[in-house]
């Protein structure tokens, strides 16, 4: 089975907002997700999550803390994307990505995240929970 690594950033704003990106391939559905990719080869998960964010939102961040790894297996292919706390510490929204793929990037509020078409309808409740944690 083919092995596919990533990282993901969940960063959120002053306001309780979190960063996301609208996403796809110029054919599909544009979805949103937090910042995230796939690891290059000589990349610690921290640096794909740094570089991810750069990429795709024009932020630098810095690494806060790993707040989870999501497994699964898709078709012949074997999933883990490490998902880190980031703080955005620089940088300005702009998208640079060098795939195309990013559409939009756009701090999202707790009740627009409930609604959201999201890439990865399986975060939405982690992406919740994590709000409502920090909060509470």
């Amino acid at each position: 089975m083919k092995k596919l690594y990533g990282a993901a950033a969940v960063c959120m704003n002053e306001k309780g907002d979190i960063l996301m990106v609208k996403q796809g391939t110029p054919e599909e559905e544009k979805k949103w997700s937090v910042p995230s990719g796939i690891k290059e080869e000589g990349e610690t998960f921290e640096q794909c999550c740094i570089r991810e964010v750069k990429e795709e939102t024009g932020y630098d961040i810095k690494i806060i803390r790993k707040l989870k790894v999501k497994k699964f297996n898709y078709s012949h292919i074997s999933v883990r994307i490490h998902y880190f706390e980031v703080e955005v510490v620089d940088g300005k929204r702009v998208i640079q990505d060098p795939d195309d793929l990013i559409y939009e990037i756009k701090w999202q509020s707790p009740q627009m995240i409930q609604q959201l078409k999201l890439s990865y309808p399986e975060d939405r409740q982690f992406l919740l929970d994590y709000i409502n944690n920090i909060y509470s």
